[in-house]
């Protein structure tokens, strides 16, 4: 037999019918009293509900037994009347796995209902006026017996395995005055031990005094746990935080810990909007409760706010599929693959309701930023006569992600600055993420080698001409697998002006120049991971590098191996907003080197406070220390401290390969792409160094 809900609404319209009576109205009155309806589950009922009698058989008015039994039956599972009363068990019978009362027993415990609105095992009471309106009946009802004797307590429904726990909770003693605070208090730690479903107090006034009967509707003895809709976990999984033992009386309280339990595995994982629930007062005939779960479903997607922009370029970087239980977690790294395509100035996730329940849509709204860049420029110089330049181009071409771009610069005479290079990228070529990069590129300009003192060594015309293919493909979530061909043919064109190590175009400069200029084939293999949650502003995560090239495989002028490990770690500072940077990066090569193939450290990106490429080796060595911090809603400060240095031999640098630096920078965030200004001072003094985009 199924422990039924609607026990709970009957019980209650049976006490505040009952308490008129106690008090000492007559049935009528009584009858007109519970016409107003108190719980909430009642109130939207009509206004003339079903008039109810008296508790049955209550101050043993046997003669009007049979015709109450009839109307109000005890209620369901709590131990009836001896095997002969045979109407009664036949209406009443007890639930599943009850242990019930032996045929001997000559109580009569269904003869006393339980108070109105008592909350059930496992439910937070609602306080609403008219409850607390059935409250006051009841503690104003028993306040007529505080101060008086208890000379009696006792315990009808507890089983032997839960009776001992009953009595160590309740506080009142046989031989202690009334107090009806403390006697609602007892009932109430009852409530919670768990094992009940429901229970109430009786009161009977004596000559000596009052006697106390607590009546305990006791929960079935479970026998089985069955787990329905769960998709993402095994059973066998979600059973690790079942502490519920078959064999025994079913605690609630333990139910409801292991539900919630399981709730925070879930939601601990990123599905939010997963929900519990259980049949724990309707168990079926076997004494199975069933664990039911609705994992929430992901029923779509939206993409808002985007004019450029395709949709499919915004979806495709969804890293949840439709149809699959919605978990934030893969939301969170949705928005976040989409703000580092560096299409958008913002993007707002929005949780939706779908059509169908605990179902959501997902909303992805941007805000577009210019990805196209356009410039042209001119000047005029009395060696390379006038100079013109043209810039242009899109990291999101006609909105579907491609990224290209074409510089183009010209001179007057043909031996001097002019050249172009171009790129082009395309991402998605198959739906593993595989990508395509092709540069090609043909420049000459004007070329400052300096020496690691900073000096200036020689200006000549430099002209690099050739290209590279890259080929990628994501080998996890976080990280990619990076193939390059390249080719490039150095030249040295002519020489402009002197420095430390003269005019190197004569025949005293030919053995540098056969050691640094010809063509260089190379192949080089990376693989990044990258856990940084945005790739222009990061705040945490990391990025490690490693790397490989090799030249003169594909044939060329040079054979080398070339091998690089770079880590960058962030850590949050404080409030998001203020993060620590560490950088740490070496590199080993051996082979035939040429300055333009070596490691070369030195600017922005490295040692700040030296020259662009000022060292250069076979051997390479970084750190940095980074804290950044927000001064308004665009601009960042920065502190700063760098140290580093390339040489060649040695596996270890020495104290004269290092140099270190500090300084302050600024980053300002625009619709163009975030903008970067640092100052840092070296032993060779300081020096700015402007960057577009990320630091690093």
């Amino acid at each position: 037999m199924k422990i039924s809900k609607m026990l709970r609404r009957k019980q209650t319209a049976l006490f505040l019918a009952a308490i008129p009576f106690l008090i000492g109205f007559n049935s009528a009155n009584a009858e007109e009293t519970v016409d107003k309806p108190f719980s909430r589950e009642n109130s939207s009922s009509s206004d003339t509900p079903e008039k109810k009698p008296p508790p049955v058989g209550y101050q043993e008015k046997k003669s009007s037994t049979s015709e109450t039994s009839a109307k109000n039956p005890p209620p369901v599972g709590y131990p009836g009347k001896d095997s002969s009363s045979s109407e009664t068990s036949a209406k009443n019978p007890p639930p599943v796995g009850y242990p019930g009362k032996d045929s001997s027993s000559s109580e009569t415990p269904a003869e006393n209902p339980p108070p109105a609105d008592y909350p059930s095992s496992g439910q937070t009471p609602q306080i609403e006026p008219r409850e607390t309106q059935t409250e006051a009946m009841i503690r104003e009802y028993f306040k007529k017996y505080d101060g008086k004797t208890i000379v009696d307590i006792a315990f009808e429904g507890a089983s032997k395995k839960t009776l001992p726990t009953v009595k160590s909770a309740v506080v009142a003693h046989v031989g202690d005055n009334f107090d009806t605070d403390l006697a609602l208090r007892d009932l109430n730690v009852i409530k919670n031990i768990g094992y009940f479903y429901d229970a109430y107090q009786t009161i009977r006034e004596v000559p000596e005094g009052v006697m106390i009967t607590y009546h305990m509707l006791e929960n079935p003895v479970l026998k089985d746990i069955e787990f329905t809709g769960n998709t993402v976990y095994k059973t066998e999984e979600l059973e690790k935080n079942i502490t519920m033992k078959r064999g025994e009386i079913l605690n609630s309280n333990t139910l409801h810990d292991n539900m919630a339990a399981i709730r925070e595995k879930y939601h601990g994982d990123g599905y939010i909007m997963m929900k519990i629930s259980s049949d724990e007062f309707n168990m079926d005939t076997s004494g199975v409760i069933h664990l039911k779960i609705n994992e929430g479903t992901l029923e779509g997607y939206k993409v808002s706010g985007n004019k450029k922009t395709k949709d499919y370029v915004v979806l495709r970087e969804m890293r949840q599929k439709v149809g699959e239980p919605f978990n934030a977690n893969l939301a969170r790294r949705s928005i976040e693959r989409v703000y580092n395509l560096g299409f958008f100035e913002d993007v707002k996730p929005k949780i939706l309701s779908g059509v169908e329940p605990n179902a959501t849509v997902l909303e992805i709204e941007v805000k577009e930023r210019r990805t196209g860049t356009f410039g042209v420029g001119a000047g005029y110089s009395t060696r390379d006569g006038l100079l013109g330049m043209i810039n242009i181009g899109d990291k999101n071409f006609r909105g579907t992600g491609d990224s290209v771009s074409l510089v183009y610069e010209k001179s007057a005479k043909n031996r001097d600055a002019h050249g172009f290079s171009f790129s082009y990228r395309r991402p998605w070529l198959d739906r593993h993420e595989s990508a395509l990069l092709l540069r090609i590129y043909n420049r000459t300009y004007e070329y400052s080698d300096y020496d690691t003192d900073g000096g200036l060594k020689e200006r000549y015309m430099r002209r690099y001409s050739g290209g590279e293919i890259t080929f990628s493909r994501p080998h996890s979530e976080y990280s990619t697998n990076y193939f390059t061909i390249r080719q490039r043919k150095d030249s040295y064109i002519e020489h402009v002006s002197d420095g430390k190590s003269g005019d190197r175009s004569g025949e005293s400069g030919r053995a540098w120049r056969e050691a640094n200029f010809g063509t260089t084939r190379s192949i080089e293999y990376q693989h990044i991971t990258d856990t940084r949650d945005n790739i222009y502003n990061t705040s945490t995560g990391q990025r490690v590098e490693l790397s490989a090239e090799f030249g003169g495989l594909l044939g060329g002028d040079f054979k080398f191996q070339k091998f690089l490990i770079d880590h960058q770690q962030y850590y949050k500072a404080g409030n998001h907003s203020q993060v620590w940077l560490l950088r740490g990066a070496y590199g080993w090569a051996h082979g035939d080197m040429t300055e333009f193939n070596q490691f070369r450290v030195g600017g922005q990106s490295s040692i700040r406070g030296y020259r662009d490429d000022q060292f250069r080796g076979s051997r390479m060595v970084l750190a940095t220390l980074e804290y950044r911090f927000p001064i308004t809603k665009s601009f960042q400060g920065i502190i700063f401290g760098d140290g580093g240095g390339a040489w060649d031999g040695r596996f270890f640098p020495s104290g004269k390969d290092i140099y270190g630096s500090f300084g302050l920078g600024i980053a300002v965030n625009t619709p163009f792409g975030p903008l970067r200004l640092d100052y840092g001072r070296g032993s060779q003094g300081g020096r700015f160094h402007f960057n577009v985009g990320g630091a690093f």
